[in-house]
């Protein structure tokens, strides 16, 4: 029997009292923070708002409170609906084309609306009467209908006595504006000075920022525009996962085929699964053999070859034969709603970076709003041009933006996370990148980590009274319905070696010893024991010097030997073990190759360790733990000075997932030990675990080479603004590339790729 899944139900906090909301209308992070500040307010509201999503996540409320919810985001002067079945946002969608056709519009009017103010600046000659009049008309559309979004964010802002980055574009749009009618209007004739672009222009043309005004919109539409497609190409990554399941099921119903979608299915209906459809639910194959495509859910490029009684996950794709599956997890209980909903939850938490970002930005624009005033004044002032100074309070306003710095840390996490789930690699949360960037030792449990956690057969021995296919179908024989560990292992031994067996009678267990049984060997009745080498004893069967020299071998390195007897006779054994996983060798060595110190974990028998751990290459082990000392060992490596990873699988592991500063879980295990942990890895292989830390470490450099960039820019830009060195044209372009950068380095992530060994 093969497993591909897990078997255990979700945590209930990933489905219990959560509410997700779609928000709209968010400009900026400082946006996000207003609304996050606005749901808290409600009583037993625990809420996140993320602004790279575009959605809210409250934790403590149940959906059928969602409108109460909904109010409260419409009151802070943005909107709200609850998440779509699916998952997709079409906010994005009409937002993305929204900010296309102003784009459109707005670079259409400004190319000539430029090219004109330039030309009639500079040549005297080719001015008209009115000249003036009608670059104010044709910067009308542009500055009051392609630059709305701006406005309408501003205005609200301004409702709710707050400020954020649309503020300072809309003031320094419509301020370029209106300086400009106002200057037509009183202008100066005979005035000459220098033009706010190139050269000198006679007779106050100077005074008209029109073309600064139009620029300035287009180049953040083209921004907002861009951003808007990677943010939504970003979430692609991620909402991919909660998309793989299937929308209708063929169920047998009443012996007939029936198409009904997946949200009518139901736990225990079987439903029929043909070659090139993806698997409906969490389930187990009931009749049928096939190879299943489990790459979409684990990164494992490998099939998985199920038959009766293998287990099956929603999302994975039937290669070759038709198989008929049994439901055992139906709806938000099934693995692929599990990890997708922790997908979410990855996202709405936030990192530390990311807090302090947060509180930068609340107290960011009221500052530069002060310094623009101050430049302001102090132009006129010193210089006493009121045209110079203008410029350099608008190009303050402008190139002061923070938008960089509210996309710096969601996005680069989005995409981190959106790629962590195509490759097998679920992080939880920030806290995970964070730990990772500091941990030096990895620890491993061995049992279902390093190995398979299922016994199989390694090796047959046979005195030549039946060949060895001929001994493993006597023991397939007897043990056919078994379910020790032991006798499983050698009926999975027999089915891959495509053996038939029939059937033994008075078949009967022996607790602790083995199991007997009558079976037909060449017309004649046989009786059949496997067992232990007590059990032989205890019955008088002599042991063959090879079954007795492999008892003792086997008891020193951690295997199981199953004796088997005809008749009274030993004729063989089969030798039993928790197989080493094929990736863990190279797995290792590329942990130990990135610095790390490993550590096998482990209450087996010391020989037993220290075996495992020469044949992967661990560093370090220490056996002979109980599962309540895992934890304290833990402990005391950190007394140590160390930063330590936990991998574990099962329930004795939780304790030392949750105790060490990274936890990682593989995804076969208990759902407790995933729960305690912050990565879970779904890929089977080992190469998941430093394709993990990699992939964490790789996000938190993302994150903070956008931080760095963000805060330098701000940093550099707003002194040489306020020094005028800046005009509003360039201010308004480096405002926007800085975010593109932001959001174009954080897309890089996609482009990560396991290592595999």
């Amino acid at each position: 029997m093969v497993d591909v899944g897990v078997t255990t139900e979700p945590s209930v906090d990933l489905i219990g009292s959560r509410v997700e909301l779609d928000v709209s209308g968010m400009t900026c992070a400082a946006c996000a923070n207003r609304i996050e500040r606005k749901l808290n307010k409600l009583d037993g509201a625990r809420a996140t708002v993320n602004y790279a999503t575009e959605r809210a996540v409250i934790l403590g409320w149940t959906p059928d409170r969602a409108d109460e919810l909904i109010t409260a985001v419409r009151a802070a002067g943005y909107d709200a609906s609850p998440v779509a079945e699916n998952g997709e946002h079409d906010g994005y969608s009409d937002r993305v084309t929204m900010l296309r056709n102003r784009l459109i519009v707005a670079a259409l009017l400004t190319i000539p609306l430029g090219d004109a103010a330039i030309v009639l600046a500079l040549t005297e000659s080719l001015r008209f009467p009115g000249w003036q009049w009608s670059l104010i008309v044709g910067a009308i559309p542009v500055v009051f209908w392609c630059a709305w979004p701006f406005h309408r964010a501003a205005w609200r802002n301004l409702r709710h006595r707050s400020t954020s980055m649309d503020t300072l574009v809309s003031l320094g749009v419509l301020a370029s504006f209106f300086w400009s009618v106002v200057a037509t209007v009183v202008s100066v004739p005979g005035e000459t000075s220098t033009w706010f672009g190139w050269g000198t222009t006679p007779e106050g043309a100077d005074s008209l920022y029109l073309e600064a005004a139009a620029a300035v919109t287009t180049f953040l539409l083209a921004g907002r525009y861009v951003e808007a497609r990677s943010k939504r190409s970003a979430r692609g990554v991620l909402t991919a996962i909660g998309q793989l399941a299937p929308t209708t099921v063929r169920v047998l119903r009443d012996d007939t085929e029936q198409v009904i979608p997946i949200g009518d299915l139901r736990v225990g209906e079987r439903f029929l699964v043909r070659p090139g459809e993806r698997i409906a639910t969490d389930g187990r194959v009931a009749a049928g053999t096939s190879s299943i495509d489990t790459s979409a859910m684990t990164g494992e490029a490998e099939p998985v070859e199920v038959s009766a009684g293998s287990r099956v996950l929603a999302g994975t794709t039937n290669t070759n034969g038709a198989l008929v599956v049994e439901a055992e997890r139906v709806g938000a209980h099934t693995q692929l709603a599990q990890l997708a909903v922790l997908a979410e939850q990855a996202q709405a938490r936030k990192a530390s970076v990311q807090t302090l970002v947060d509180k930068v930005v609340a107290v960011f624009v009221p500052t530069v709003l002060v310094i623009s005033l101050l430049t302001l004044v102090t132009w006129l002032v010193v210089s006493g041009d009121p045209r110079a100074a203008f410029g350099a309070a608008m190009s303050v306003l402008i190139i002061a933006c923070p938008c960089a710095l509210g996309l710096a840390t969601p996005t680069a996490l989005l995409v981190g996370v959106g790629r962590g789930g195509q490759l097998g690699i679920l992080i939880k949360g920030p806290d995970a990148l964070e730990a990772s960037g500091q941990i030096d030792t990895v620890v491993l449990d061995k049992t279902g980590t390093l190995t398979t956690g299922a016994m199989s057969l390694v090796d047959t021995w046979t005195d030549d009274t039946l060949t060895a296919d001929a001994l493993l179908r006597l023991a397939a024989t007897v043990e056919n319905d078994s379910e020790h560990p032991v006798g499983r292992a050698l009926v999975a031994a027999a089915r891959r070696q495509g053996l038939e067996w029939g059937r033994a009678d008075d078949v009967q267990a022996l607790p602790g010893n083995g199991v007997e049984g009558s079976v037909d060997v060449d017309g004649r009745r046989v009786q059949v024991v496997l067992g232990t080498a007590a059990l032989m004893d205890e019955r008088g069967f002599a042991l063959p010097e090879g079954a007795a020299t492999a008892v003792g071998d086997a008891a020193s390195s951690g295997r199981s030997v199953v004796l088997i007897s005809l008749d009274g006779r030993v004729i063989g054994h089969f030798v039993v073990a928790d197989t080493i996983k094929a990736s863990a060798p190279a797995a290792i060595a590329r942990l130990r190759g990135m610095g790390l110190r490993t550590v096998l974990l482990t209450g087996d028998r010391r020989s037993t360790a220290d075996e495992v751990a020469a044949l992967v290459g661990v560093d370090e082990v220490i056996a002979e733990v109980l599962p309540t000392e895992k934890a304290a060992v833990i402990e005391r490596l950190q007394a140590d000075g160390r930063r330590v990873a936990m991998v574990g699988d099962g329930i004795n592991d939780a304790a030392a997932l949750a105790t060490a500063n990274l936890g990682m879980a593989v995804v076969s295990g208990t759902d407790v030990a995933m729960k305690s942990a912050d990565i879970i890895l779904v890929r089977r292989s080992l190469d998941v675990i430093p394709d993990a830390i990699q992939l964490s470490r790789r996000t938190l450099r993302t994150i903070r080479g956008n931080l760095v960039w963000a805060f330098g820019y701000n940093v550099a830009a707003i002194p040489l603004a306020a020094l005028g060195h800046l005009n509003p044209l360039i201010a308004g372009l480096a405002m926007s590339l800085s975010s593109v950068f932001v959001v174009t380095n954080s897309m890089r992530l996609r482009k990560f790729g396991s290592h595999r060994g």
